[in-house]
């Protein structure tokens, strides 16, 4: 697990819908990275609280969708896919193809879905102040989905308080790396 305080990892990488982002063009607003993917039943459960967070956040905080899984072992998680996934759900924010899958290695990704909460430091630079799950929804468990655990996190850091730091890691499907090439943490 990514430790709290790490910075934000340097990336460049194909939007879904075109054109390119790189962690150089973001703003000093807080960054919501979430790993996510089109296929994952996890990710399906929690796509209507996503769509509020964009709805309630996208104005403070710069979330971003990224999708690392292989699209070797699973072509469902393709662009066109990811596309139509934030097209059904509205999507504002951008949503990113982690094809070679370095951003998910840099943060040391599990699952989908995951979230990754950065904002600035003393210094300005974006430092890590939450990741793990969104809430305890998940499907099946008749658990609300209001996205507790994260709009906790998002809510202190644009308050200037300090974030819980005991966080609960996600659950969901596990990312899908390309073969051979498992990171040596995972597993």
């Amino acid at each position: 697990m990514l430790a709290l305080g790490t910075g934000l990892p340097d990336f460049e990488l194909p939007q879904v819908t075109g054109g390119r982002l790189s962690s150089s063009s973001l703003d000093q607003r807080p960054v919501l990275l979430m790993v996510l993917c089109a296929h994952c039943p996890f990710v399906k459960h929690v796509e209507p609280e996503i769509t509020r967070l964009d709805h309630d956040f996208s104005n403070a905080v710069q979330l971003v969708g990224v999708s690392s899984n292989s699209l070797i072992t699973h072509p469902q998680d393709g662009p066109e896919q990811l596309a139509e996934q934030a097209r059904h759900h509205g999507w504002s924010f951008p949503y990113l193809l982690d094809e070679q899958q370095t951003l998910a290695r840099a943060l040391r990704a599990a699952c989908t879905p995951e979230f990754y909460l950065f904002s600035p430091d003393s210094e300005g630079l974006q430092s890590l102040r939450y990741r793990g799950q969104l809430d305890d929804s998940r499907p099946g468990n008749d658990q609300p989905l209001d996205g507790r655990d994260l709009r906790a996190a998002l809510e202190a850091v644009l308050t200037g308080s300090l974030v819980n730091p005991d966080q609960t890691a996600s659950v969901g499907c596990n990312v899908k790396w390309n073969p051979g090439h498992e990171p040596e943490w995972f597993g």
